[in-house]
């Protein structure tokens, strides 16, 4: 059968109330997204170590599901009023079609070719080139299929770059693609961090199904030696990559630089290309930053850790 779905444009302070509301009033499901991704806007909402959670972001889309058979104009008008809203938010409504929605969704994920020798493919395709480098990876709730820019620019890097024995740290590891393609790459070991747990789960049966060890995914403050500050600047790695957003790449500048032995190299993206400029100003204060790299709008930033100045000696005074 059909469905109707709401879509509805909302500020924090009423986005959480309007999405119970809804579901009290007869909706299927709620989701919370944020109004602004894809747009130099686009907030993260998780913390950081250190950093104070900011809770919802500042412009919320809520989307929610009804029967076909309600009328959702009514009921949007009735959830306005008890939450008290004075005027009506901007919203649409639209049917859903029935579909098979399994075999809908997987026929959205194709294998991807990221390169010659590097390809990523769910678990319900074979893979096109046995002999290639195949990242076994179905979509899920954590970021990382390899269909986004971002991904695709971090995995290019890894596979022209790598030459084996690394260690890598993927800070804000999402389904663990990164650390997993490392791995696969000829890396020696691996850690994942996110803030998120699902994401952490989702990494952990990620590196399962490829069958891949020598990794460890945790969130910051689970890390093995207690915090992830603490981890990071104790066990400096070989190379340390972030696919995340820019301001959260601004505020854990200095902590990804001293997770970065000297002579080691920083991978960066989830940058729009309008930003590089400004995020490759931020990390030369500790890295000799390259040329970036763009495709479609985003940026993937790398750079080599300059070794530590060395003091002069004290002159003797004279005798």
């Amino acid at each position: 059968m059909p469905w109707l779905t709401l879509t509805v444009d909302t500020d924090a302070e009423h986005a959480e109330a309007l999405s119970e509301t809804l579901l009290e009033l007869g909706a299927l499901s709620v989701d919370l997204l944020d109004a602004d991704a894809g747009t130099p806007d686009e907030q993260a909402i998780f913390g950081e170590p250190g950093e104070p959670m900011p809770g919802l972001w500042q412009h919320n889309r809520v989307s929610a599901l009804f029967d076909d058979d309600l009328d959702v104009s009514a009921i949007l008008h009735k959830a306005a009023s008890i939450i008290g809203l004075k005027h009506l938010p901007k919203h649409h409504i639209e049917t859903l079609a029935d579909h098979d929605w399994v075999r809908l969704t997987q026929a959205q994920f194709e294998p991807i070719r990221i390169s010659a020798r590097l390809w990523i493919v769910p678990t319900w395709h074979t893979p096109s080139d046995h002999n290639a480098i195949n990242i076994t990876l179905d979509p899920g709730l954590a970021f990382g299929t390899g269909s986004h820019p971002t991904t695709r620019l971090c995995l290019r890097w890894l596979d022209d770059n790598l030459r084996g024995g690394e260690s890598v740290l993927d800070y804000g590891c999402g389904s663990g693609i990164l650390a997993i393609a490392a791995l696969k790459l000829g890396a020696a070991r691996a850690a994942g961090v996110d803030v998120d747990s699902q994401a952490v789960t989702a990494s952990r049966e990620n590196a399962a199904a490829n069958r891949v060890g020598n990794v460890q995914f945790y969130q910051p403050d689970n890390a093995p030696q207690g915090n992830a500050a603490e981890l990071l600047g104790g066990l400096p790695y070989d190379l340390v990559i972030a696919n995340i957003l820019t301001n959260p790449l601004r505020i854990l500048a200095p902590l990804l630089a001293n997770a970065t032995r000297q002579g080691g190299q920083i991978v960066l993206s989830g940058i729009l290309e309008e930003q590089a400029q400004d995020m490759m100003s931020i990390y030369r204060q500790w890295f000799d930053m390259n040329a970036p790299i763009f495709e479609d709008g985003w940026s993937c930033l790398s750079g080599r850790k300059r070794p530590a100045p060395t003091k002069a000696p004290l002159a003797k005074a004279p005798e």
